[in-house]
């Protein structure tokens, strides 16, 4: 079986499935093995009282240990496996523990249902488990703005980006990325105790997300029915705070014609952060509604898309 075969398998075994909750009461999860090992690397080799370059250097070499050893590991499981019908299903399960499509629709329409319904305040705790920032804060268009950058955002980091690797590289190249991804969301902080240690796992994050980015901004554009998208995606992605979220949001909102990103609240700090599509209006609960649809028509394209590049591979 291709790689690009295998992510698609994948992919169907987890929007179907999901990760069931007996299963993640009975072994937890992979990213939540990854992130205990990280953690531990973190605790050890994190050190206060090191200046910036031993603490950058100890975090770029804990970094790739826990990406080679991910690696490593997908590489003798994938190897490991008879090249029969039984040991594609068994990659096929293990590599869908790594994609997250709908676990994401699930925690967005999770915040949509109770804003729809005027409650403020279960929207509000729906949506503290998807965003860092203060949910207390949030209005009723600030709560659906929140949850539709989350969206656009992880919709890349979660889907696009694991199955563009998984397809070039297969369960190991998935793997990596996976790792390359929670070490960022671990320890890519800019904060006191995670600037140095964690620079260069959210540098590697980058680059790992330089496409997967640019082709779901894409798969939004094409699939908002209107060039506004890829018009407010192209002028306006280049004024996110990160290389590569801007590319989603700002697909994402000039798709559903209002603004998103701006200034917000982590914490007692306030993070002035420019306006994606500034000129438009504030989100509402029908548009994070309409965010959602958006959502599965550009995940039907990246199916499609796959199931060709898959089908390339068998024909070739």
């Amino acid at each position: 079986m291709s790689a690009a075969a295998l992510m698609l398998a994948a992919w169907a075994v987890e929007a179907l499935l999901g990760w069931p909750q007996w299963l993640y009461r009975l072994i937890r999860h992979p990213v939540v093995w990854l992130g205990t090992g990280i953690s531990w690397l973190e605790r050890a080799f994190n050190q206060p009282s090191w200046p910036h370059p031993p603490r950058y250097v100890a975090g770029a070499l804990s970094s790739l240990f826990a990406i080679a050893a991910t690696t490593a590991l997908a590489f003798a499981i994938s190897r490991a496996l008879p090249d029969t019908i039984l040991g594609w299903t068994i990659e096929a399960l293990l590599a869908s523990s790594l994609i997250a499509s709908r676990s994401l629709y699930t925690h967005v329409a999770a915040v949509a249902r109770p804003l729809s319904a005027y409650d403020l305040a279960g929207a509000r705790t729906a949506v503290s488990q998807i965003v860092g920032r203060d949910p207390a804060q949030l209005d009723e268009p600030g709560v659906a703005r929140a949850a539709l950058e989350s969206l656009a955002e992880n919709a890349s980091d979660g889907v696009t980006a694991p199955l563009f690797w998984g397809a070039l590289f297969g369960l190991p190249g998935l793997a990596a990325y996976k790792a390359v991804n929670t070490l960022d969301s671990m320890i890519g902080h800019r904060n006191d105790r995670y600037a140095a240690f964690g620079g260069f796992a959210a540098r590697l994050d980058d680059v790992a997300n330089l496409v997967p980015a640019r082709l779901t901004g894409l798969a939004f554009a094409a699939m908002s029915g209107s060039t506004s998208a890829l018009r407010t995606m192209l002028r306006d992605a280049s004024h996110h705070r990160s290389p590569n979220a801007g590319w989603p949001e700002a697909a994402m909102a000039g798709a559903l014609g209002i603004r998103l990103s701006g200034p917000r609240l982590y914490g007692d700090r306030v993070s002035d952060e420019p306006w994606l599509n500034a000129a438009a209006p504030d989100p509402t609960p029908d548009t994070l509604k309409r965010g959602l649809r958006l959502y599965l028509r550009a995940m039907v394209l990246l199916a499609l898309l796959l199931a060709a590049a898959a089908l390339a591979r068998s024909l070739a």
